[in-house]
């Protein structure tokens, strides 16, 4: 079994930063993406920031909301993904998740993994 652990989230007040943390523990052969979702009250769930495993250290996604101010960066030493968020505004207020599609051995299939969730809200 795969654990993510998130840290990080809190009140913040418009144009202020936090980082995300997210840790992954347990049997893992291969980190195929590392990702951070967001879901607002009343919202579906949505991709933030993504980070895809391959050549020359992988690639990376952002929704277009986000461009410019998060960056979503690895540690792959601890398997850890983290989210620095910067210029935050109200509309990012949300519970930020983290996901990864972990293989846990050579013959297993990918799987998503999810973290428990993090509040994140900018206000005044």
């Amino acid at each position: 079994q795969v654990r993510l652990v998130e840290s990080g989230g809190g009140l913040v007040q418009p144009g202020g930063s936090l980082r995300l943390s997210c840790a992954a523990s347990g049997s893992i052969f291969s980190i195929y993406t590392m990702g951070w979702y967001r879901q607002a009250p009343g919202k579906l769930r949505e991709l933030v920031a993504i980070i895809i495993s391959g050549g020359s250290g992988g690639s990376t996604n952002y929704a277009d909301s986000v461009k410019g101010r998060f960056t979503i960066s690895r540690d792959n030493a601890k398997n850890t993904v983290y989210l620095q968020m910067n210029s935050l505004k109200p509309e990012d207020t949300a519970v930020y998740y983290c996901k990864f599609v972990v293989r846990q051995n050579q013959k297993a299939l990918r799987q998503n993994y999810w973290g428990q969730g993090t509040q994140v809200t900018v206000s005044s």
